[in-house]
């Protein structure tokens, strides 16, 4: 299980750092839109430079990942990005969805193996400290 997770957070790692920074330098073309509809989502979010703080997310939570440090933080910034990655495919455009699934594959993997650093979030009333 530990190649698992090694291999897991080096994949998710490598996925968010080379797909944030063709965010910033373009280097992977990319597919026109699939739809209308995509392409005025897609439009909005680039004119309005919200992607830059969504590629930045995924450069930082890729790095940390790919270096090891900090994983459940990693994991805390990606997770609500794969939310909306998935979100959008299944939306928008079904057919591209095998990437984002396997990016949430491979973050379940990891958050299983960090899920004692996520224990508190599960608590329906925690203990204050203080």
């Amino acid at each position: 299980m530990k190649i698992v997770v090694i291999v897991s957070r080096y994949l998710l790692g490598l996925i968010f750092t080379v797909f944030g920074l063709n965010g910033f330098f373009h280097f992977i073309p990319m597919p026109p839109p699939p739809s209308h509809l995509a392409v005025e989502f897609m439009t909005a979010t680039f004119a309005s430079h919200f992607m830059t703080v969504v590629f930045l997310v995924q450069v930082v939570g890729g790095l940390l990942l790919l270096a090891g440090w900090f994983v459940p933080l990693a994991l805390t910034l990606l997770g609500p990005l794969l939310v909306n990655i998935l979100n959008f495919h299944l939306t928008m455009n079904p057919a591209g969805i095998g990437p984002g699934a396997l990016a949430t594959v491979l973050w379940f993997i990891l958050f299983w193996q960090y899920r004692a650093s996520f224990k508190g979030i599960f608590e329906a009333r925690p203990e204050m400290k203080g």
